[in-house]
């Protein structure tokens, strides 16, 4: 079974001990939302009047740094957004 976690591979060093090898110590954040769920979506300090609001969850997008971004969709406007994970909350 392969743990995602964790890469087995090791490298020897002088005098016998091993290494790690570079993925074996890092966690793989995950998206704290998924497709089709609804969100509240709140915009940034320069952002748009009235986009915040409800949106719906349309596809999982890489990390801006270290933060996850979403591709966000309002049923009132014809066009995409993409959001940052803390511009979102659970929608009520």
């Amino acid at each position: 079974m392969i743990n995602l976690f964790q890469d087995m591979r090791r490298r020897p060093l002088i005098g016998g001990r091993e290494q790690q090898t570079r993925g074996e110590c890092c966690l793989l954040k995950t998206h704290k939302y998924s497709v089709g769920q609804s969100v509240r979506y709140t915009a940034g300090p320069f952002g748009r009047f009235g986009a915040s609001g409800s949106f719906k969850i349309v596809k999982l997008l890489p990390p801006d740094g270290d933060e996850h971004q979403y591709r966000i969709k309002s049923p009132s406007e014809a066009f995409e957004r993409v959001a940052k994970e803390s511009q979102l909350d659970r929608d009520q």
